[in-house]
């Protein structure tokens, strides 16, 4: 007989985990430590109160929490029944989560009673969300890991195919309005797996969980990817750098995955020698470039190796990565992933010559199934099975990867996308707008900032903090321009 082979599913990854680590230490938050026996009870819990509230199999199901227990809890929960995650940014707007709940078909929105307002300003205007659970109305949610429920937890047969959407993630769309990149079960099973076979995890590791886990990189690296390694993951949800090296050292975190943003602000931190960091063995940077040039710096200060990967939402995200067994090249975001193919092609798809510039093109299992109800938009990015990422970028002889710039208008603060045509809208929307011009200003630690060029209509007059307070309406903060600057003209 041949090996049986397990079903590639996110629900499965957490059953092999529960099975192999039962009483390890999944999660360490504020107060709780919850082990992956916990955790699955938890699950199992939320799984069943969503079943409850008429969510089943192949139903969206919103989250909008931070870094919490709850939102892993809730993650699981959704794709046990067979449902799709729909992680939202927790700094949505009511405008914004109208369109996200609307455009994702959302059936039930999991958030915070911090949050719920903006659900209610948006009430009247959902077409599908007409049910809200709060997370953290019931007893601080200690019930959900207790032991004393779990001969109560009810049995979920479904049968999950990988091929079926697992989550989907917003992305910023080029014509301004968010898409939803749909990835299967397949997609963030393969990444989980594969990765781990470049960072090699093993179940003594604690990671750091401080990046959003509803941004791709966060979900995968720091969380798909823990419970694949059977190891901890430390929650936080608001960074200080002592909150920072105090966790290190207190939780001997061996592995963060992160923005450069946090990387470039562990090395100018003068609090950094205070603490043992001596546990910290690897670090992983993504989601917007880090300046090559302090790479060796964070090194040197530290003592720990740190590589540079590159992805994105639709390829589930990771693509390629720096490696322990390999020398690091300045300015290089490695080589692809074990599985994952990725070419540089001219403007008709044609692979071009080492060294030379073009488009970053990716095909494998971590390739999104499609964007969710905009065909258009699905095929413009995928043909003929790869991915075209809009990255320009170039291939050495070794095959490692040279990211050069953007051949689409994007800008990347802080490890988030913004593309200047949503911003622009929302300008032009403004009474004394006539019409705008937005791009990316370099900024140190957040990669780039927003900057708006705008001119006003004639016998109208407004000031920057006036027209940064309208955006505030409608876009979430990170989108927001920085700075205004007044012009008379924008050339075409």
């Amino acid at each position: 007989m041949g090996e049986v082979i397990k079903a590639i599913n996110l629900k499965q990854l957490l059953e092999d985990a529960v099975q192999k680590h039962a009483e390890r230490i999944a999660i360490v938050s504020e107060k709780q430590r919850i082990t992956y026996e916990q955790l699955n009870h938890a699950v199992n819990a939320v799984a069943g109160l969503m079943k409850q509230s008429g969510v089943g199999k192949g139903d969206k199901v919103a989250l909008m929490l931070p870094n919490i227990p709850e939102f892993v809890y809730c993650y699981f929960g959704a794709l046990k029944i067979g449902a799709v995650v729909v992680p939202l940014n927790t700094l949505s707007t009511p405008s914004e989560l109208t369109y996200l709940l609307n455009n994702s078909d959302s059936k039930l929105l999991i958030t915070q009673t911090s949050q719920v307002k903006k659900y209610q300003d948006a009430q009247n205007q959902l077409l599908s969300c007409h049910k809200v659970i709060l997370i953290d109305s019931v007893n601080q949610n200690q019930a959900l890991v207790s032991d004393a429920n779990s001969k109560d937890l009810p049995e979920f047969s479904v049968k999950i195919s990988p091929e079926d959407p697992a989550v989907m993630i917003y992305t910023a769309g080029l014509t301004g309005k968010p898409l939803g990149a749909v990835l299967t079960h397949r997609n963030l099973y393969s990444q989980a797996n594969v990765i781990q076979s470049v960072v090699r995890r093993t179940p003594d590791d604690v990671g750091l969980a401080l990046i959003p886990l509803f941004h791709a990189f966060g979900a995968t690296t720091n969380m798909l990817l823990v419970i694949r390694a059977g190891c901890s993951m430390v929650m936080m949800d608001r960074l200080t750098m002592d909150g920072l090296f105090a966790a290190i050292e207190r939780e001997k975190i061996t592995y963060i995955a992160a923005v450069p943003r946090l990387f470039i602000g562990m090395i100018f931190s003068e609090k950094a020698s205070k603490y043992d960091l001596s546990s910290l063995k690897i670090c992983v940077t993504g989601g917007a470039p880090m300046p090559p040039e302090f790479i060796p710096v964070f090194e040197q200060k530290l003592g720990v190796r740190i590589f540079e990967g590159y992805g994105l939402t639709e390829a589930s995200p990771v693509c390629s990565l720096n490696r322990f067994e390999t020398i690091a090249k300045p300015g290089s975001i490695g080589t692809p992933l074990p599985g994952i193919d990725i070419k540089i092609v001219d403007d008709i798809g044609r692979e071009l010559p080492r060294n030379e510039t073009g488009e970053v093109i990716v095909r494998g299992d971590n390739v999104m199934k499609e964007y969710y109800k905009d065909e258009a938009a699905t095929a413009d990015v995928i043909k003929d099975g790869w991915l075209y990422t809009g990255d320009l970028g170039r291939m050495d002889n070794e095959n490692y990867i040279f990211l050069t710039g953007l051949k689409k208008r994007m800008i990347i603060t802080s490890g988030f996308n913004v593309y200047p045509c949503e911003v622009e809208t929302v300008l032009n929307m403004h009474p004394a707008v006539k019409i705008s011009r937005v791009s990316g200003k370099e900024d140190l630690m957040r990669g780039e900032v927003v900057k708006a060029e705008v001119v006003l209509k004639s016998g109208h007059c407004s000031d920057d903090k006036e027209i940064i307070r309208y955006c505030k309406i409608y876009l979430s903060n990170y989108k927001v321009p920085r700075e205004i600057e007044f012009v008379q003209k924008i050339p075409v």
